[in-house]
């Protein structure tokens, strides 16, 4: 297979399913697509049928191409990740990866355009963000969850309003800024600088005044994106983590217990957000963004420095703090599910509490006077009572 047959491949594929999100290349399989979360069979009438070694290590040489760190890694490590330009048509984030001696790859499809908060319908609390001019903000979340297109939301909106000098580091790049109001170098891990450290500890030496860091992945990166938040600068960045009290337990896990308490202190005060982020199908089709948001305050100051305490957690402050934009993930759910974008057996399976939540339908669907439960045909037992006497 030429390159020029893998990107007609590839344009069928995006032909058949405009909405897709992920293609999936994995021996044993067909071509699958991933729409709306889940897989489906794709160009099956391209006679392709299941997928053999030959087939995806084929594909596979022609993705990494002559990208010479993507084929050390590959060999080396087991997996690479690498950009892919379909020209006039779409950009990916690949990853190819060897399993059972054969090799697989996982395709995301990059979105051409950047959204605005607005269009992506996100919390107006989020504009908040694009305004601080100094810490460190984490958005969070599982791999797709979309926090690299909110995070480019965010950015966009400070391109858009301020003319501040903006370095990104990513793996690879994927949303390309335009340049507007602020100006912008975004560098490529393994084009550009060899790790994220390194490529953070240079863009302290650059100016900036926003710095993105693609992924914070181990306990270097932390300390110097902190040091940047300390220095003057506004960094932003993603976790793999579920939520706020998660996302505070991991940074704090990457040190060694004798600095834990200096580490607290150090994020309690360089800490601004922490935004987790969750996908839900929706009743019509497609995907909806439910968020748990975090801000800083003495209080929450107070539980990343100390830790948090019966009457003093993550989940009872923002709870409290929902008239400032605050919000948990059970509150976005039960507001997702009273505008009727999601079900309810959708909201109680990715709530936190789901006790809570239920209790939270229960009251939408009394006001709307809906049933509650499933119990019919209840009344009093006179004979009972008369048999008593």
């Amino acid at each position: 297979m030429r390159r020029a047959e893998l990107d007609g491949l590839l344009l069928s594929i995006l032909d058949e399913n405009p909405t897709v999100s992920d293609i999936n290349f994995t021996v044993g399989k067909p071509m699958q697509a991933e729409v709306d979360g889940l897989l489906k069979t794709a160009c099956a009438g391209l006679g392709i049928g299941v997928l053999t070694p030959f087939h995806t290590e084929t594909i596979a040489l022609n993705l990494v191409g002559n990208d010479s760190r993507g084929v050390r890694h590959l060999l080396n490590t087991g997996s690479c990740d690498v950009s892919y330009h379909l020209p006039g048509r779409a950009r990916f984030r690949v990853n190819v990866f060897s399993q059972r001696g054969t090799y697989s790859i996982v395709m995301r499809q990059l979105p051409t355009r950047i959204k605005s908060l607005d269009e992506l319908g996100l919390p107006p609390v989020l504009k908040q963000v694009a305004d601080e001019k100094v810490g460190i903000i984490f958005v969070t979340g599982a791999t797709g969850s979309g926090k690299t297109t909110s995070l480019a939301a965010v950015l966009n909106e400070i391109n858009s309003r301020h003319p501040y000098h903006v370095v990104t580091l990513e793996d690879p790049v994927e949303f390309v800024h335009p340049q507007l109001k602020a100006t912008f170098n975004q560098r490529e891990l393994g084009l550009d600088f060899d790790t994220f450290a390194n490529g953070l500890r240079a863009a302290l030496r650059q100016a900036p005044k926003v710095i993105l860091v693609g992924e914070m992945r181990d306990r270097e990166t932390v300390e110097i994106g902190m040091s940047a938040a300390e220095t003057g600068h506004l960094v932003l960045t993603t976790l793999h983590t579920t939520d706020a009290g998660q996302s505070i337990n991991r940074i704090v896990g990457m040190f060694d217990p004798e600095e834990e308490r200096l580490i607290r202190i150090r994020l309690a005060d360089s800490m601004k957000w922490v935004i987790s982020q969750r996908l839900l199908p929706k009743i019509s089709g497609g995907r909806v963004a439910a968020l748990e948001i975090m801000g800083n305050s003495l209080r929450v100051q107070e539980a990343i420095a100390h830790g948090e305490a019966e009457g003093k957690t993550f989940y009872e402050m923002m709870e409290q703090s929902e008239p400032f934009g605050w919000t948990t993930f059970d509150s976005s759910i039960t507001t997702l599910y009273k505008r009727g974008k999601i079900t309810e057996e959708t909201s109680l399976a990715y709530a936190n509490r789901r006790a809570v939540v239920k209790r939270n339908i229960d009251r939408i669907k009394s006001s709307r006077g809906e049933k509650t439960t499933d119990i019919n045909g209840l009344k009093m037992d006179g004979e009972y009572r008369r048999n008593l006497v």
